[in-house]
This record gives structure tokens, C-alpha cells and sequence, in this order.
């Protein structure tokens, strides 16, 4: 049996319809390889990722910057209120083995920052141009996943790649 992993999916709170639709996906598919989706619990891509991950049976985590359990989206399993505004991002980061970043606003930059400086694995679909290693760019949510397997699920990250 595979060990449960923790994946963030990060993005903008006012994403547009394909940062939506792209997040769905990918909370689907992470679902499907029974990955823990971890947001931070609003609307836009977080709430798509976990609407994905929901509708394909799996167990969504949301970290809510206010006090109340309540302001979370519908489709989380778990809601955790934090208290602590935009610092959850740091909470967001810690908790998840891995990144995928659907997009990009000025909260999801952070959380790029975060993960890259404490050595969490980051792949992102349409988003920030990062600099340097730390972030890998995909072009669709099937790449994303895939990647994140390689790093996370198999003992070889090489195994089966060319």
C-alpha cells in the first residue's frame, strides 16, 4: 500500500474559468492517486481542487485564514480555521509534501517562495516564471500529477522516465 500524501494546491482566490477548470483536474487526479488535497480553504482554485478531489472520492484539508469553520468552501472535508490571515500560507506549505501551483497571485507567490525555501517540491500550470531551480513548469494538470508521483510515490524518482 502507497503512504498517504499531503499535496497543496495553491492559486488564485478570483481565478478565472480555466484556472478553475485546470484545478478541478487536478484535485481529481491527485484524488485518484489518494492524495490529501490541502488549500487554503476559499473560493477559486481552492475551492475547484477540492470540488475535484470530492467528486472523485477523496479527503480535502482547507486551512481558513479567519476564525470560522463556516467560510470555507463546500467541498471540504476538514476545515480548520487558523486565525492567522495570509500567514497560513506558511502553515499551507509546511503541511503539504508537495506543490502544485494552478495559476498565480500575489498569495500563491508566497507560498512558491515558502516551498522552494524549505525544499517542498513545487510544479505550476500557467503560472509565476520562477527563476531558478525549485519550480518545475508543466503545461496541464495530467504532467503536474505525473511529476508529482515520480517525486513523491516511487521509491526511484528515475523509475519508468527516460
Amino acid at each position: 500500500m502507497q503512504e498517504q500524501r499531503y499535496v497543496g494546491v495553491v492559486g488564485p482566490g478570483d481565478a478565472t474559468p480555466e484556472q478553475r477548470r485546470v484545478a478541478r483536474r487536478v484535485g481529481g487526479l491527485l484524488a485518484g492517486r489518494r492524495a490529501v488535497v490541502v488549500t487554503g480553504g476559499l473560493g477559486g482554485v481552492m475551492a475547484a481542487a477540492s470540488r475535484g478531489a470530492i467528486e472523485a472520492g477523496g479527503t480535502t484539508v482547507g486551512l481558513l485564514p479567519g476564525d470560522e469553520r463556516g467560510d470555507g468552501n463546500p467541498y471540504l472535508t476538514v476545515s480548520i480555521p487558523t486565525g492567522l490571515g495570509e500567514m497560513r500560507n506558511a502553515l499551507l506549505v509546511r503541511t503539504s509534501d508537495a506543490l502544485i501551483a494552478v495559476g498565480g497571485s500575489w498569495g500563491t507567490m508566497s507560498e512558491i517562495a515558502l516551498a522552494v525555501r524549505t525544499g517542498v517540491p513545487v510544479v505550476s500550470i500557467g503560472g509565476w516564471q520562477m527563476p531558478g531551480p525549485g519550480v518545475l513548469a508543466v503545461a496541464d494538470p495530467d504532467e503536474a500529477v505525473e511529476c508529482l508521483h515520480a517525486l513523491l510515490w516511487r521509491k526511484d524518482p528515475l523509475e519508468g522516465r527516460q
